[in-house]
């Protein structure tokens, strides 16, 4: 039985801290924790369990503890996700999730705080003193289930249309440890697997398949039962009490109690955090005010 998890931090602690063609920093800024883990080759590829490119972890306070909008964590993920983006062009904003299942409605909460861009312009933007505003577009995929459309094939038909120069996927992770739900943002430059942490593979979301670089941004908001069983009983774990966590094959998954407030604050947070990283040319007030 392998361990289920969407980080990649998690996924060095599993392969073991010394795995070749793995370079892993860590620093710290405004009292935040952040890991930069670069996947460099196929071996570390395979090892891992996670693509090649850049992963970033950033170890936060509880997001069930209150922040304001104008708090330096937010400079700090904007900052962050800046380095991924490209410096020009157009950006898709793509929320990833079920509105209507609550750990997993980041990416839907998040979108609908980004600030879409893309039809002020012209005289209206000129005059309104916005024509600095970088075009943004913004959408909400729902899931297989309520629209019978793959979520990557959902994106494709979007970016072969308004062509964006890249596409930042949000939605909610999966963690192999309970105190890292709510506590940590991961953003990386490889893409995304939606459903991917609950066992609910999808087509990849990747600058292969899209076509424009992908940049993912997550907070986990579950744990898989049975990986949690492992990691806490690690090899008592049996194949019985496996069977248990599987009632009539189902799979189980553990939220904290608080799933509402974390996932009302995660999105507020990455939504601020983005909104400041699209648009540099103004302060993250100014930008609040627009929301």
């Amino acid at each position: 039985m392998q361990f289920r998890t969407d980080l990649a931090i998690e996924a060095r602690e599993i392969a073991g801290e010394n795995t070749g063609g793995v370079e892993f920093k860590r620093y710290s800024e405004n009292g935040l924790e952040i890991s930069r883990l670069i996947v460099k080759n196929q071996k570390a590829r395979q090892a891992l369990g996670k693509e090649i490119g850049t992963y970033i972890t950033i170890e936060l306070p509880s997001l069930t503890d209150n922040f304001t909008e104008t708090d330096k964590r937010l400079e700090t993920v904007g900052n962050e996700i800046k380095r991924l983006l490209p410096v020009n062009g157009l950006v898709l904003v793509a929320g990833l999730g079920n509105m209507e299942i609550t750990p997993d409605s980041l990416g839907p909460k998040t979108s609908s705080r980004v600030l879409a861009t893309r039809h002020i312009s012209g005289e209206i933007a000129r005059s309104t003193g916005l024509d600095r505003l970088r075009p943004v577009a913004v959408m909400q995929t729902g899931v297989t289930g309520q629209t019978g459309i793959e979520t990557g094939e959902y994106i494709l038909s979007i970016v072969r249309r308004i062509r964006p120069t890249a596409v930042v996927a949000i939605d909610a992770l999966a963690s192999r440890r309970p105190e890292r739900l709510g506590c940590t943002l991961q953003i990386s430059d490889t893409g995304i697997s939606p459903g991917a942490g609950v066992g609910n593979h999808r087509t990849k979301i990747t600058k292969e398949t899209v076509g424009v670089p992908v940049i993912a941004i997550g907070v986990p908001t579950v744990v898989d039962a049975q990986t949690l069983a492992i990691d806490i009983l690690g090899s008592d774990c049996n194949r019985k009490t496996q069977k248990m966590l599987m009632p009539q094959g189902r799979q189980l998954v553990v939220i904290p109690r608080e799933i509402d407030l974390l996932t009302e604050r995660a999105s507020r947070l990455i939504a601020f955090a983005l909104n400041g990283a699209l648009q540099n040319e103004f302060d993250l007030p100014d930008l609040i005010s627009l929301m």
